[in-house]
């Protein structure tokens, strides 16, 4: 069973695994329910969904009709102003078929430009604390991708008092060394405040070199994971390894059983060197640079 531990101050014991919905969001119901025993048999009690994964959410229902009390769940709005902000939180309580989440997140908020508008009067942050007093979410976050996010959410946890963050983690991108010392600096404002710290793209290898799957591929996300069940151990244990944090899934979710095992299982630390010696022998490169990468 996957370790569980507090997250941040919200009184919940969510597993260290997050499950990530985003690849299910193009799939049909019978290939996300597949998913949920493996879930349950493996200890995951916390799902990670958006109103921009696709069908994501409504794949979700049908499982939370069941087994509501069993996850903490949370979802995203990319919205920056405070009414269509509102409406996405209620579209999203509506497609998940609950009358609550546990958690609602600001997605991706790293532009400067929408963070002026969703911190202004009437902005979305105004609005998801208002959501939050009204009993329609328990807890607020604030998620981001990129090497500027670790800075952003500093800035933003000085302007509001957020319950989670959430931001790419792994060797590669970590190599960055200003973005080490972002990370570094957020993840003390965290541990000050409190704050539950949830990581992605832990198990990344790269973006997708060829743009369109071969005849019969088919991708989850928008990059391509490692897929060895070694790099995945060791990638998986490089994230967990640090207290604090909690690892969401990939959305490339058949390798979901590889990471599930690998975070069950104890097992050491790996060495700078065997992680340097993944990187070459698959060939890995940072998911963002700073520039033209920052999106995706």
């Amino acid at each position: 069973m996957i370790e569980r531990a507090e997250f941040g101050r919200t009184g919940h014991r969510s597993s260290r695994v997050i499950f990530g919905s985003a690849g299910i969001g193009r799939v049909d119901q019978d290939t996300a329910d597949r998913l949920l025993p493996l879930l349950v048999s493996s200890g995951v009690n916390h799902l990670d969904t958006a109103a921009s994964y696709g069908d994501a959410e409504l794949r979700l229902a049908p499982w939370l009709r069941a087994h509501r009390d069993d996850f903490f769940v949370a979802t995203k709005t990319g919205e920056r102003t405070g009414d269509a902000a509102r409406a996405s939180l209620e579209r999203s309580l509506e497609r998940l078929g609950v009358d609550s989440v546990d958690l609602i997140q600001l997605h991706n908020l790293v532009e400067d430009d929408e963070w002026d508008t969703a911190y202004a009067r009437g902005g979305a942050v105004e609005a998801l604390d208002r959501a939050r007093s009204e009993g329609l979410a328990r807890f607020v976050g604030v998620t981001g991708h990129g090497l500027r996010i670790a800075r952003m959410h500093v800035r933003s946890l000085q302007r509001f008092d957020y319950d989670s963050v959430l931001f790419p983690y792994n060797p590669t991108l970590l190599a960055d060394a200003a973005y080490r010392a972002d990370v570094e600096e957020l993840l003390g404002v965290c541990a000050a405040r409190g704050v539950a710290v949830q990581t992605i793209k832990g198990i990344a290898r790269r973006r997708w070199r060829e743009p369109v799957p071969p005849r019969g591929e088919a991708r989850h996300s928008w990059y391509e994971p490692l897929r060895d069940p070694g790099a995945i151990a060791r990638a998986v244990r490089f994230v967990l390894s640090r207290p604090p944090l909690f690892l969401i899934s990939s959305s490339e979710f058949e390798v979901l059983p590889t990471v599930l095992e690998a975070a069950a299982a104890p097992g050491p630390v790996p060495s700078a060197d065997e992680l340097s010696a993944d990187a070459a022998a698959f060939a890995m490169e940072p998911l963002f640079d700073g520039d033209e990468l920052e999106r995706i």
